[in-house]
Order: C-alpha cells, then structure tokens, then sequence
C-alpha cells in the first residue's frame, strides 16, 4: 500500500513537471531584441510651463522646486492639467492602472495629447491593468503613443493562472510611480490610478502622498523612465496585447462613466483646479531644495543585482546617519526578524523611532497584517512607538486631514518618513520583503526642515487619535486612543477566527513573499 502510494506521488510530481515546462515553453515572454530604443525627449523650452519653470530653476540653480499633493483630487487633477499643458512629451509608468473613471480620465488626457502631437510613452506593470487590453491596444497604435508592459503575462483572459506555472517570474513587479510632461514637471510618489487613490468611486479610499517636482530633479526621473523603458524586463505591448485599428473603443471608452455621480464632480474640480496655472504664472508655493532619485534597477529579481544596487542599499546610504528621530508611515508594514534588528540598534542608540501602519480593521491585505503581527511584541519591547490607523467608514472630507499626508479614510496607502527633523522621503517602498528584494521601487529624499517636521508633530500629537497606540503592558498587547480614553486588550475589528487565522499565518514560512 505504502508502495502504491508512493509511486501515484511520484507520478504525479512527474506529471506535474511536464505540465509546467511545456506551459512554460508554449507561453513564453517574447523576445525584445529588435525594439527601438529611444529616450526622453529635450526639456521644452517654448512654452508657458516651460518658461515659468525655467525661470525659477535658473534663479535656484541645482536646486529642486517640491509642492505636496496631499488631497487625492487636487493630486489627479495636477496630472490631468499637465497632460493638457504637454506640448511635446508625456512619460507615464504606473503599477497599478485602473478600468474605473480616473482611470479612463487619465488615458483619454494623454489620447488628447497625442493627438495634438504630443510623445507619449506609457509603461505599465502587467499585474495592474486588468480590463484595459483593448483601449492599451488601441492607443499603442496610435502613431504619437507607445505602450509597453513591465514583466507581462501571456495568457490574457485567465491571467492569474500563469502563476502557477511561472511563479517565480511573474512574482517579481514594477511598483514605480512617475509622471513627466515635456521634461520640466514631474509627480511621483505612493499613488497608482485608480478612484480610490482620487478621492472618489465606490471602494475603500486610499490615504496616500504625492510630490509635484520641478527644476534640478526632473532630467533625473527622465533618465530613470528611460533605463526601465529600454529594460530586457520591459515587452512592446504589441507583443502581448496584439495590434488594433479600433479607435472607436477609446472615443466611447467614457460611456459608462459619463452618468456617474462622480464624473460632474470631477469635471468641476478641473475647472477650479489652479495648481497648473499656479505654476505657469510663477505663485504655486514651491520648496526649493536638495532632492535624491533613489530607484532599483529594473532587472532585479531576472539578474543578480549587487548588494550595493539594491534600493534598501541606497536609500540608506542616501539618508546617512540618524541621530534622533525616526518616524516612518506604511500601508504594509512587515519588519522581520532583520527589520526588528535595525529598529533595535536605532532605539538603543539613542534614536526613537515610530511607525503608522494599517490596522487589522484597515487593512486590504491580511496576510500582510499577520507577518507585522507575529513582530509587533519584539518591536514594542525593543522600545519602537507603533501606530494603526483606525478606519473611518463615513470616508474623507476636505476637512479632515491626518497630520501631512491627506485625508483620512478607509486605508492607510502613503509610503513616506521623516528623519531628524530635516529630511524625508516620499515614494512607494513599503517597508516589506517585497519591496526589499521582489518588487522594483522608486522615491525622493528631499532636504526640508517643514515636510519633515510637520510629520514629526503629528506623531508628537498621537495622529490626532485617528489611529490607536499599541503599547505593551504586563506582556500584553494594549490598543489606547491618544487620550487613553478608549483602551482593549483585544485587537480592534477582529474576531476569534481572525485572530486564529492571523496566528496560523505567523506560522506559515511566506514572509518573504508578503
């Protein structure tokens, strides 16, 4: 019997195997070896944006112009305004790109610009633009647009499924955020494009944080697009998605959200928005500062990568020495027994350190929240100050501000830290494995005094009780509002059989894929 079982086993493991290679070798990533490489057009220098721009960065030279984005719709219509003001080249690379009305906003923006002979360049991370082959298609044919996947999938209408044959490719992903418009403004930071990140639709709200660049910056973000659009992990969406002539489906795509609630509120905000204007005429309150580009090397996780080239490796060789104050805020927060250590040696000499992430309650990912769970004691008892957001389930308002990173809401998304009072970083590296060492990332640490400081004071204001304090006490997990007004042993918005699911997670050996 033991023998019968061993042999269906084995066979089976046999049969397996086959299934696998032969899937692989029938739905492989085509080769890019004849694409044309091209790069990021000159800095315009003829038009009102460009003239502004000009102006200021020569009057601040080496000097970068920083604005927050703080408030979700302020920080679409920033890119929607710029992509009406391009009168040369759009460069767009997103992880996350979505179906919703933002999102075909944003691509009928830069359809528009194309249009009046405007270089787009938009690449996309394949993992994140589910629904939008047909419309990707058809602006790639557009003779002004080109469309490239980061790492794509082969199969299309059962995407997920190319996992279980090519895991560990597809596993690793392009998390970078960027937009550029004729090389003299750019926005980056944690943001994606989806509804939720803007301030509106039917899903949980994102708190999340942009930076609008000018000056000594841009031309660095440029040169970045251009190593991960000539990347061998970068495919012509032709390739993947195949050729169209269909133009139609881009001048209809706007039909199902042209009687959406939202999309009259949206078109309003356009035309109230100033930030562009602001900009042209010189009166946008811009920070005139030093700025680092800290960005992976588009290959990680397909070739070996130094040590030294990883973006954890450089962020902190950028960030130098912290002698005081640490205070970091992220929506996946998963330290691990090396992150724990780190955090440790800062406590003890001298730093304290505080970190903001989502709640159980507030959380889209809940096996991310098991793998910050099983470290939460070891981080309180090395001295860390843990935060989690609490959800507010009547949503954002403009008045509602948690400290300097945007409305509150459902989900904490921003990715962002303050260091001593005078520097901070501002991107979408999650401080996680997958970050860390699967996915590619990219941010600015900026020198200001007032970014840093603002996040310092909120955390010095308990976050305005919208997040509950961890605290250990007795050797007991305690989660107290600011005021100690509100306190429990049992962790806020779980149930027995979430706690016992999040233990039993803690169990399973996938930290390093959370």
């Amino acid at each position: 019997m033991l023998f019968t079982l061993l042999r269906c086993f084995l066979f089976t493991i046999c049969f397996l195997t086959v299934v696998i290679v032969a899937a692989r070798l029938v739905f492989h990533v085509p080769d890019s070896a004849d694409r044309k490489e091209t790069i990021a057009l000159p800095p315009v220098e003829d038009s009102a944006l460009a003239a502004a721009v000009t102006k200021s960065a020569h009057e601040r030279s080496g000097l970068t112009g920083i604005a927050s984005l703080e408030d979700g719709r302020d920080a679409f219509a920033a890119r929607i305004l710029l992509a009406n003001a391009a009168v040369s080249s759009i460069d767009v690379q997103y992880y996350i790109w979505r179906a919703d009305m933002t999102g075909h906003l944003f691509l009928k923006a830069l359809y528009r610009a194309a249009n009046r002979g405007v270089r787009v360049r938009l690449l996309l991370d394949d993992n994140g633009i589910d629904g939008l082959d047909d419309v990707l298609a058809a602006m790639d044919a557009h003779p002004n647009m080109e469309v490239r996947l980061y790492n794509p999938f082969i199969l299309r209408r059962l995407k997920r499924l190319s996992f279980a044959f090519d895991f560990f490719r597809l596993n690793h992903r392009m998390h970078n955020k960027a937009f550029t418009v004729d090389g003299r403004v750019s926005i980056l930071g944690g943001r994606n494009v989806g509804d939720e990140y803007f301030g509106t639709g039917t899903n949980p709200l994102q708190i999340d944080l942009d930076v609008l660049a000018v000056g000594d910056i841009v031309p660095r973000i440029s040169k970045d697009f251009d190593r991960y659009w000539n990347s061998v992990s970068v495919v012509l969406a032709a390739q993947i998605l195949g050729t169209s002539d269909n133009t139609a489906v881009i001048s209809t795509m706007l039909a199902a959200f042209e009687a959406a609630p939202d999309f009259n509120e949206y078109r309003l905000l356009l035309e109230a928005c100033d930030i562009v204007s602001s900009l042209e005429r010189g009166d946008l309150p811009l920070e005139w500062t030093e700025a680092v580009l800290v960005s992976d090397d588009p290959v990680i996780g397909f070739d070996a990568v130094p040590r030294r080239d990883l973006f954890v490796t450089r962020l902190l060789s950028a960030v130098g020495p912290i002698k005081t104050r640490f205070d970091g805020v992220t929506p996946y927060f998963v330290p691990g027994a090396a992150g724990v250590k780190a955090f440790t040696a800062l406590q003890q000499r001298g730093v304290a350190v505080r970190m903001l992430t989502n709640s159980l309650d507030a959380t889209d990912v809940m096996p991310v929240h098991a793998g910050y769970a099983k470290r939460r004691k070891d981080l309180l008892r090395a001295g860390v100050g843990l935060f989690e957001l609490r959800p507010r389930p009547s949503g954002p308002t403009s008045l509602d501000k948690l400290g300097p990173f945007g409305s509150s809401g459902s989900h904490l998304h921003a990715k962002t830290f303050a260091v001593d009072g005078t520097r901070v970083f501002v991107g979408s590296f999650n401080f996680d494995p997958r970050s860390a060492t699967l996915n590619t990332e990219m941010g600015l640490l900026i020198q200001s005094t007032r970014m840093a400081q603002r996040l310092h004071d909120a955390f010095d204001r308990g976050l305005d009780e919208l997040a509950w304090r961890v605290e250990l006490r007795e050797g007991r997990l305690i989660w107290t509002g600011a005021s100690n007004d509100a306190a429990t042993h049992v962790e806020p918005g779980t149930t027995f059989a979430k706690r016992a699911a999040l233990t039993f997670i803690g169990w399973l050996p996938v930290e390093w894929l959370l």
